[in-house]
């Protein structure tokens, strides 16, 4: 089937050595993957395309790259085993040939308040001690400008057990950097107390305005009506100083209400406990909101956002300290590094140098080392990882990419082709997992799976070169140079969303009409301020339904038929026409199996090996009590149906004695995102990146709003799915709907009604508005890069 040669008997003259010039996978079926078998020729860039959803991750990241991680794991003690994750062997009958894989993904950096660009990358770290040697004036150790390392003070006795037993006196001194104010976060958080109650009216009045709290006859309020601390009957805002200090501030204390002892405690501890300590996006979407409502986030005074104690921001190497080093862009930074002159620590100056314009040289030299990790997009994380790979002196390694083009600018692919082709020419192994043409042309050897997705997907359908996969009559193969053309007349905008003086990160005082009822696109290069014009800018309001790049949480419990909240309906049709509780019909409640808990198979730890999954003995795998699956509806049991497609779900509930409207609406949105193959029960953890992308989209289709902003919904979609794609963002727009698109593909760009383009550069050389118009105007006035790139797109 491959192309390259099998190794076979070496030639006169060579080495045996050089006979393994191959990654032989023979029998994968790990995920969708149907007894998969190729050949991957070494020390060349091999490209996986493939419809979302076809197996392109299952044979790259969860069969090649994730058994090459397992064998170097083996080879570290049982000790060190026990502290490092544990991997199961890949479903696969042979891997041979494999070398050390290096991952490089798009899971999207940790949103940890204390992670930074700096901290992620160890720039910080090379930064602190770069200030401790040359700072003025001197303040200590590098963790002296560390803001995640507070001052510690202490002495006093203690008993050193050396022989006899003897109490010395110690003293213990550590210099910190951090701000004792905020605690090293950078910013302070406040509760508006106007979300919580109205103040003009009483407790008895139904003053609470948080959810769930405005029954009379709810505990919580009851506590407080009955406390004793403050009078039901009387305005909050007549409270005396007193009453009001215990409302908000009371220490826990039992009180006696309706003859019960409950604890009452003041309102804002009680509000942290109960919703500011638990995961915001676990939450219920109305809970949600009310605490994005309720608390707000503020620069620290103190420190003014750099997270720095005052020690830490007085010294300083010239006029800078490391909090400004920290606040330039990159790419000024590296110019500043580059002027220091000290023999002293000239290794220390060459390595950070190095770092630097590794930024710059990826792109990202618009970044600043304070920016938080959790801000960065997912093109931007994975360039982020690929930093450290740079200038890396490891030869015939394996480097696994995961669609390393996304969020980049037409004009910014050729720059990561060239870094791809570089790894390559060191002698590595690059594979990557790709859907644009342009990362596509440049690579050795391309792998096509499908022919579908899900289900219909899993096998190879193609192998060869660029120029062969043009010829094939596979689904790449016909749509490798599909172009969208421009539209020959465009929509006419129903209103305007008016922008004035926007200033949000590297906006420069932006003033821009942006259309309603039509399909607007908004574009420029990687770091030219898209998403800090809309997400910064537009109202996130009622009217307002965004869908962002964040993944989406959920376990291997979670399945699509949870995730949309389609479950609700099915649960409540079954329980109808049974006559029992909608509970039963839940893996997570009542209705689970008792042996396995509902999760179908039964997980065996075995330390520091992998650990084993074997299907439940008891419900087969299904998931529910023996029991649960008499009940029928429509002639299937709730197991049958989980284990439908959404295409087979959306004719079972749509007509019939299985009609079920609230859950048909539901399959409909999945089935026009292009999600009819997946089954309603498949665990989200075996998603692909697109796929839960387009689960999410259709999720909030469901909610009522007038304006929808999608950032980068071409993100992990196959050059065949974005003209479904084009097809939704269509029918949103004749339905009445404002969209607003944040996105870098020229289809969506040609198949526009109106462009806002921003630039001209990244980061303060970009935060302007260089184009606003038609795609026609665009391609005809050719004045930025993006007009250029268009103009060649769809050959004008």
């Amino acid at each position: 089937m491959s192309s390259a040669k099998r190794p076979g008997t070496p030639q006169p003259g060579s080495h045996v050595a050089d006979s393994h010039d191959l990654i032989r996978v023979h029998g994968a079926r790990e995920n969708n993957l149907k007894d998969v078998s190729i050949d991957l020729p070494k020390r060349r860039l091999t490209v996986f395309t493939g419809v979302s959803g076809s197996g392109k991750s299952s044979l790259v990241f969860n069969t090649i790259a994730a058994e090459s991680q397992r064998l170097i794991n083996e080879t570290y003690s049982a000790f060190v085993q026990g502290f490092m994750p544990t991997l199961a062997r890949p479903e696969v009958d042979v891997l041979d040939g494999l070398t050390t894989a290096i991952i490089v993904d798009q899971q999207r950096m940790g949103a940890d308040p204390r992670s930074t660009v700096g901290t992620a990358t160890d720039v910080n770290a090379m930064l602190r001690i770069l200030f401790s040697r040359l700072g003025d004036p001197h303040i200590g150790p590098p963790s002296a400008y560390s803001f995640n390392t507070a001052s510690v003070r202490a002495s006093g006795a203690i008993t050193v057990e050396r022989g006899s037993k003897k109490a010395v006196k110690a003293t213990f001194q550590r210099t910190g950097g951090m701000c004792t104010n905020c605690e090293g976060r950078g910013t302070v958080s406040d509760i508006d107390l106007t979300q919580l109650y109205d103040d003009s009216k009483s407790l008895a009045e139904g003053a609470f305005t948080i959810p769930g709290w405005k029954s009379d006859s709810q505990w919580t309020v009851q506590v407080y009506a009955q406390s004793g601390f403050v009078d039901p009957d009387k305005p909050i805002r007549e409270y005396t100083d007193q009453e009001l200090r215990d409302f908000l501030y009371g220490e826990p204390v039992k009180v006696k209400v309706n003859g019960v002892n409950l604890t009452y405690e003041g309102l804002i501890p009680k509000i942290q406990k109960s919703f500011l300590s638990k995961d915001k996006e676990a939450m219920q979407p109305h809970i949600r909101a009310f605490v994005e409502r309720a608390v707000t986030f503020t620069t620290c005074p103190e420190c003014e956002g750099t997270r720095l104690s005052e020690g830490a921001r007085s010294s300083r190497i010239g006029k800078i300290s490391i909090a400004d080093a920290c606040a330039m862009e990159i790419r000024d930074l590296a110019d500043w590094v580059r002027e220091l002159a000290e023999p002293s620590v000239a290794p220390l100056l060459t390595a950070l140098r190095d770092t630097l314009d590794s930024f710059v040289e990826i792109g990202l030299g618009y970044l600043s080392l304070d920016r938080p990790a959790g801000t960065l997009s997912g093109g931007e994380a994975q360039r982020v990882k690929m930093i450290r790979h740079l200038g890396s002196s490891l030869t015939d390694t394996t480097y696994v990419f995961d669609e390393p083009t996304v969020g980049l600018h037409p004009h910014d692919i050729q720059r990561m082709n060239d870094l791809l082709l570089r790894l390559r020419d060191k002698g590595n192994t690059v594979l990557v997992v790709e859907h644009k043409p342009e990362a596509i042309a440049i690579a050795d050897h391309v792998v096509d799976l499908g022919p579908g997705a899900g289900t219909q997907g899993g096998t190879v359908c193609f192998e060869g070169t660029v120029a062969e996969l043009r010829g094939s009559d596979t689904v790449t193969g016909r749509h490798l140079d599909d172009r969208a053309v421009l539209k020959e007349s465009v929509r006419k905008p129903t209103g305007a969303l008016e922008i004035r003086d926007a200033r949000t990160h590297n906006l420069q005082g932006v003033d821009v009409d942006v259309p309603l009822g039509v399909l607007c696109v908004v574009t420029g290069v990687a770091g030219s301020g898209k998403s800090s014009l809309i997400h910064g800018s537009v109202p996130a309001g009622a009217d307002v339904v965004s869908v962002d790049q964040g993944p989406i949480k959920g376990s291997r419990r979670s399945n699509p038929a949870t995730y949309t909240g389609l479950l609700d309906p099915i649960r409540k049709a079954f329980a109808k026409a049974n006559g029992v509780k909608p509970a039963l019909f839940s893996a997570n409640s009542e209705g689970a199996c008792p042996t396995c808990n509902g999760a179908g198979v039964i997980y065996t730890d075995l330390a520091m090996m992998a650990g084993v999954a074997t299907p439940c003995e008891d419900c087969e795998g299904k998931r529910f009590q023996p029991a649960v699956l008499e009940y029928r509806f429509g002639g299937r049991d709730i197991s049958e149906v989980l284990a439908m497609s959404v295409d087979r779900a959306e004719e079972f509930f749509g007509a019939g004695e299985a009609r079920t409207p609230a859950a048909h609406k539901i399959l409909q949105r999945l089935s026009d995102v292009g999600l009819g193959y997946l089954t309603l029960g498949q665990p989200l953890t075996t998603l692909s990146g697109g796929e839960r992308q387009r689960l999410k989209l259709a999720t909030h289709m469901g909610e009522k709003g007038g304006v929808y902003v999608l950032d980068e919904p071409t993100t992990g979609l196959h050059l065949a799915d974005v003209e479904q794609l084009l097809g939704l963002l269509d029918r949103l727009v004749d339905a009445g709907k404002s969209v607003i698109v944040i996105e870098h593909h020229q289809a969506v760009m040609a198949h526009a009604d109106w462009i806002i383009d921003l630039g001209p550069g990244a980061g303060h050389d970009g935060g302007r508005i260089v184009f606003e118009g038609t795609p026609a105007d665009l391609v005809a006035d050719r004045s930025t890069l993006t007009g250029e790139h268009l103009a060649a797109y769809v050959g004008a």
